[in-house]
């Protein structure tokens, strides 16, 4: 019996085995998840640092244009921004009601499906995006707008479609399924499918 479950893993992917270290960590011990989710949310800025100072210099190599400081550039990012941010702030909060939060290693104990949820599976990836794009245009980069945000926003797909849908398959099983296929990934329906 032991020997199968170590044949299965080895024959597993990276990913998978990512899948299942998410899925161990998220049912597991709770002292491991609180201290993980006090430390993951400084990985996201950091990465964002490194983004906008690898977006100056790309900027500054390829000598592109700076369109800092104009009026409609500031509105437009604040606008991106809020609303980014607002995305996110209303995740957060609903997490928390669930007794969960964002960071996958502490998740939420049930299935959300309700508010943003309905419409889009992943609000985050969307929150993200206007943040990153807010952030390119109040900076004036346009390889933070053109290059630097869109490649993440790959990268982020990349990682839901290879490790958080399988670990969500894992933890809520034939829901998770069912809602998947109702509710699009990354495009938001505009009506609830019911």
């Amino acid at each position: 019996m032991k020997g199968d479950a170590a044949k299965e893993e080895a024959e597993m992917g990276i990913w998978d085995r990512y899948a299942q270290l998410i899925y161990r960590i998220a049912t597991g011990d709770k002292r491991r998840r609180i201290l993980i989710t006090v430390l993951m949310p400084l990985i996201p800025w950091v990465i964002t640092a490194l983004v906008i100072l690898a977006s100056f210099w790309v900027d500054w190599w390829l000598a592109l244009p700076v369109f800092r400081f104009t009026w409609w550039g500031i509105g437009l990012s604040v606008f991106l921004l809020v609303l980014g941010f607002g995305i996110d702030a209303w995740i957060i909060m609903t997490f928390r009601r669930t007794r969960g939060t964002p960071v996958p290693f502490n998740p939420p104990p049930k299935l959300i499906t309700t508010g943003l949820y309905a419409y889009v599976r992943n609000p985050m990836a969307i929150a993200g995006l206007l943040i990153g794009e807010g952030l390119g245009v109040l900076l004036g980069s346009l390889s933070l707008i053109f290059i630097f945000v869109p490649l993440l926003v790959l990268l982020y797909a990349f990682y839901v479609k290879a490790v958080e849908e399988k670990e969500l398959e894992l933890r809520f099983g034939e829901e998770y399924l069912e809602y998947k296929k109702k509710v699009p990934i990354f495009i938001p329906r505009l009506r609830k499918r019911e």
